[in-house]
């Protein structure tokens, strides 16, 4: 077995909490520069820049998981990711579909561009994209699942936008790919708290919004080769290890 490490929690400057120099190409030249061999693209409820970025990494030998964090009804914080360019366009449609026509300020929350890549603006997105879904846990839990993707709940020991900041708790039946954690804690500690979690596969990322957090906590997987599926397989076979 061959080992990846791998930063599956990254925002671009789509995001509007996202630094201005979270551009494409800033992004996958600090992936590289730090040995990140998965990199997983999840802006606040957008899939719109993670084709372009898969683009510029393939020319690094980086793997990129395409998708979003989604903000869900109840406010918890998601990530999901899709095998291929026609699925994710399905579920930015999905996305765009329930995201409440709230405007965005970008004086106060940040300006919401997408660039190409030269760089250039080509679009500013006019909805509040850190806005909650109209849509519940579970129903955006089973939208991923119904185009195949993965499905991974976000920060799930922070006090703000996860599970248990939201719900008091991780539901044990929760059909989860995996549960992210945040740098403040590790499996162990999750488990000793909640201990029906013992059978889940744990991994923790970065959540950068800036270009020096890429990298800076990390899981590593183990696989032979680097594929969409392996990677679900690794998660559901726990050939992972948490490695920062």
């Amino acid at each position: 077995m061959q080992q990846f490490r791998a930063d599956l929690h990254v925002h671009t400057l789509l995001s509007p909490c996202g630094d201005l120099e979270m551009s494409p190409a800033n992004i996958v030249e600090a992936a590289a520069l730090r040995n990140i061999k998965i990199l997983g693209i999840a802006d606040h409820n957008t899939t719109k820049h993670g084709p372009l970025i898969k683009k510029l990494a393939d020319k690094k030998g980086i793997f990129t998981l395409c998708g979003a964090e989604v903000t869900t009804k109840e406010e918890t914080h998601c990530l999901a990711f899709f095998e291929n360019n026609e699925i994710l366009g399905v579920f930015q449609q999905y996305l765009e579909a329930h995201l409440p026509d709230i405007k965005n300020d970008p004086k106060y929350f940040g300006h919401q561009v997408v660039i190409d890549e030269d760089e250039m603006i080509v679009e500013e997105v006019e909805k509040l994209l850190i806005s909650g879904l109209n849509q519940s846990l579970n129903q955006v839990e089973k939208k991923v699942h119904e185009l195949n993707g993965l499905f991974i709940p976000a920060h799930i020991d922070r006090h703000k936008y996860s599970l248990i900041s939201q719900l008091g708790f991780v539901p044990p039946d929760i059909n989860a790919d995996a549960l992210e954690i945040s740098k403040f804690t590790n499996k162990e500690e999750m488990v000793k708290k909640f201990p029906y979690l013992k059978d889940f596969s744990f991994i923790r990322s970065s959540d950068a919004h800036y270009p020096n957090q890429i990298g800076s906590s990390t899981t590593i997987f183990e696989m032979e080769v680097v594929s969409f599926e392996e990677i679900r397989r690794a998660l559901k076979e726990g050939r992972i290890v948490i490695s920062d």
